[in-house]
């Protein structure tokens, strides 16, 4: 069977961004719907409502909006790759290409932050990307992957974790 290439969706950010959440690809339903997170079971949304305040029921595009009212940019880690299926460890690691965070970082020079939404976006991030950037100034951390995959935690474990690293230095939290 082949592995159909993937392709990322453009970064959700503005010149006012200070946090940078990075997934690692978007999910099979993602891409369909064109929508980062758009599995009904992933808890992303239901805990940036949570934190942020908003109805997590609100159109996509309001969603968003609520991200960058709060400062908070959103991407992936991985450009392309070819993956069948939905999971990170289906992902092809020689088809791997990452997104370009010099000129992001460049331009979006606020952020401050990176949180990695799961150990596959901590990892390629690391491996692929940190040798590129040279020295930044940005802290960066591993929150539980929102997947539904990643049963191993309650959503009120996730959310708690969620909430103690956005509230670090950010006052638009709920």
């Amino acid at each position: 069977m082949t592995k159909p290439l993937l392709s990322c969706f453009e970064p959700v950010a503005d010149s006012n961004s200070e946090i940078l959440i990075l997934g690692s690809m978007p999910g099979r339903e993602s891409l369909a719907a064109e929508q980062y997170y758009a599995h009904r079971r992933n808890a992303f949304w239901k805990i940036m409502s949570d934190l942020l305040g908003f109805d997590p029921a609100s159109s996509y595009e309001t969603r968003l909006q609520e991200l960058k009212a709060a400062r908070i940019a959103l991407w992936d880690v991985l450009q392309s790759c070819t993956r069948v299926g939905s999971l990170d460890s289906s992902i092809d690691a020689d088809s791997i290409t990452v997104n370009d965070f010099r000129s992001f970082f460049r331009t979006h020079d606020k952020i401050h932050s990176v949180f990695f939404n799961g150990a596959m976006a901590e990892s390629a991030y690391r491996r692929y990307v940190l040798p590129t950037v040279g020295t930044i100034s940005v802290g960066y951390k591993r929150l539980p992957s929102t997947s539904p995959a990643h049963a191993s935690l309650s959503y009120t474990q996730k959310l708690q974790a969620w909430r103690t690293a956005l509230a670090l230095g950010h006052d638009k939290l709920v």
